[in-house]
């Protein structure tokens, strides 16, 4: 084909054409003959950076196993590849047809950090599909958003027809069901089929929502537009893990990527209630998968790809209940065919000898930890439940073990943060030091000591006990951040920080309404992708953007919010009260701390969406 020819030439013209050939081992190819719903699932990143990721390869294998649909994948091209494509007239198309994605039925986008919108907007535009949903005609494919941004999905409200909230392995199949039963009865149109679609749990139709504000630029209600559509959108979850579908197989990448290892889910939600995680919250209920059921699940992915490392993933693996039955489960074989085991989310408070025994990474001498504050009193503040104590105990059991670097994970701009909690981030650092030459030296690791620090720029994110409160001003930010530049004095430590111009655009994004699509649309018009990338980042163009659309980043950023006023978010139900959110929010200011959920129920309200999980009742 003259396509195929076109892009033959170009591939040898841009950097890492791996990113567009396709045809990867264990990538699914069926007979457009036979199949009645074509669906795109678009990752507005690179292809290094969404191969990595485990809901697209989860997702990608639910769609797949429907025999009369096909689930492709599309990712954001690099700079060069754009200019390649624009020059020789190339659409952006699918790796495994290498059709071109508007004329798929269903598109779906995984929006995993605000940042990546300008992507997801530039994508379509790539693909020669309209960017507002209002402009879209019957020929164009119905485009879908989903993943965690979707919690507050008002800033890109304006640019998608559907928005799944909440997990979509049951869901998505539901909508493509949806669409080929009205395709195969002749019922069929964009309007008749978002309309059938509302009625799904878990199915977010922006368009049939009106918004109206206050005088002071606050919202003043919701209003639907149709009747018998919920007044809010109660997110969806999968009830039991453990008969949800997992990929026996990985598409293996041509080039390397960011995670290139098995991923091995083994639960969803948090019993901690840290008071500043999104995830947490929106996550819930916990919902843990059997030690059988996962070491069948690795033993298969390992014969069928041949990975040497299993990562366990959840937002705090050493929570798991069953974990010393898992890891002796994964061990029995693992040894032998010198597979390692990494568990990238431990707790300070539950590291352990045994553990530091069972893991090993390839990749790093290290190990990583997230205090999160420098001091005890901020700790408590945000729910983090670890002591200097658990730190020193944890790093005592690494360098015992023959790790000689450790990373540590903190946030500046939390709320009621001073500079003596910016003090404790390099003292709590030099602690590490002190613990590895309290050792006497024979035991100490060889080759030395060394601690990273890295700080992150808080974001008061929807549904969390902060979700009301005011970001740090960039001066602000910045103030602190030297602040604890000079505060560090030891060479053995090393400091690496979030750029807070970044973090800035990332409050506006993640705590905006439906105003700011205006902002980004011109953003994406005059140029943007890629803004998750450093080199692509262009904080001035930003400032000018939302200058020239009339919004003002200070107004969803150091403000504040009222808690009496409506929430750009509040039309999502994520099963967590805002009640809850509330008491959360007045022990931080009291200096409080709440038990996890494994101690008793703290009575969020995540269980009155079922599910078969541990702690919940």
């Amino acid at each position: 084909m003259q396509m195929n020819e076109k892009m033959s030439s170009v591939l040898k013209s841009v950097s890492k054409p791996g990113r567009y050939t396709g045809g990867e081992y264990n990538s699914i190819m069926k007979d457009k003959s036979a199949v009645k719903c074509r669906f795109a699932f678009a990752f507005p990143d690179t292809y290094e950076i969404g191969m990595s990721n485990l809901g697209v390869r989860i997702l990608y294998d639910v769609l797949n196993k429907e025999e009369d649909i096909w689930c492709e994948r599309t990712y954001a091209p690099w700079p060069d590849m754009i200019e390649r494509m624009r020059e020789y007239g190339i659409p952006l198309t699918a790796l495994e047809s290498g059709d071109p994605i508007r004329d798929f039925d269903l598109v779906g986008f995984s929006l995993q950090y605000e940042l990546c919108y300008t992507t997801a907007l530039a994508m379509l535009k790539l693909a020669d599909i309209p960017m507002y949903s209002k402009d879209r005609c019957e020929s164009d494919p119905i485009i879908i958003a989903g993943g965690p941004c979707v919690y507050n999905a008002e800033p890109v409200a304006d640019f998608f027809d559907l928005i799944n909230v909440g997990e979509g392995e049951e869901v998505l199949v539901e909508i493509s069901r949806l669409y080929i039963k009205m395709k195969e009865d002749g019922s069929y149109s964009r309007s008749a089929f978002l309309r059938e679609a509302a009625n799904i749990e878990g199915v977010y139709i922006p368009a049939f929502y009106d918004v109206k504000y206050n005088d002071d630029g606050t919202i003043k209600e919701y209003t639907p537009l149709c009747e018998g559509i919920p007044t809010k959108i109660k997110k969806r979850i999968i009830a039991d893990l453990d008969t949800v579908s997992y990929p026996e197989k990985l598409v293996m990448p041509y080039i390397e990527t960011v995670h290139d290892r098995i991923v091995l889910e083994v639960y969803r939600g948090c019993i901690r209630g840290c008071r500043f995680c999104q995830a947490g919250m929106v996550y819930r209920p916990i919902r843990e998968k059997s030690p059988d059921v996962l070491c069948r699940a690795a033993k298969c992915l390992y014969e069928n790809s041949g990975y040497e490392e299993i990562s366990l993933i959840s937002l705090s693996i050493s929570d798991y209940s069953r974990l010393r039955e898992l890891t002796d489960g994964l061990l029995e074989w693992t040894d032998d065919a010198h597979v390692s085991l990494s568990l990238p989310s431990l707790r300070l408070d539950s590291f352990s000898e045994e553990l530091m025994k069972k893991i090993s990474s390839v990749r790093t001498g290290g190990l990583t930890f997230a205090p999160e504050a420098g001091t005890q009193r901020l700790r408590d503040v945000i729910n983090k439940n670890v002591t200097v104590d658990d730190l020193k105990r944890s790093v005592d059991i690494a360098f015992r073990g023959g790790k000689n670097s450790v990373k540590l994970y903190f946030m500046n701009g939390l709320p009621t943060e001073t500079l003596e909690d910016i003090e404790g981030i390099a003292d709590t650092a030099k602690t590490v030091i002190d613990c590895y030459f309290a050792l006497p030296k024979p035991e100490r690791p060889k080759g030395g000591v060394s601690v990273t620090v890295s700080v992150s720029c808080f974001i008061p994110k929807p549904f969390t006990p902060f979700q009301w409160e005011k970001q740090d001003s960039l001066e602000e930010l910045e103030t602190k951040q030297k602040h604890l530049r000079e505060s560090i004095t030891d060479r053995r430590i090393r400091y690496t920080y979030h750029d807070a111009k970044v973090s800035r655009i990332e409050g506006v994004l993640a705590r905006g309404d439906r105003r700011l699509s205006a902002a980004i649309a011109l953003a994406v018009e005059e140029g943007a992708i890629l803004d998750a990338w450093d080199e692509y980042f262009d904080y001035d163009k930003w400032i000018d953007v939302f200058d020239r659309t009339g919004i003002d980043p200070d107004f969803y950023t150091t403000r504040g919010y009222s808690i009496d006023e409506v929430l750009p978010w509040d039309i999502i139900d994520c099963g967590v009260t805002k009640q809850y959110l509330l008491r959360e929010r007045q022990k931080a200011y009291e200096g409080k701390t709440t038990p996890s959920c494994a101690e008793h129920c703290n009575g969020c309200g995540a269980n009155k969406l079922g599910g078969k999980n541990v702690w919940c009742k």
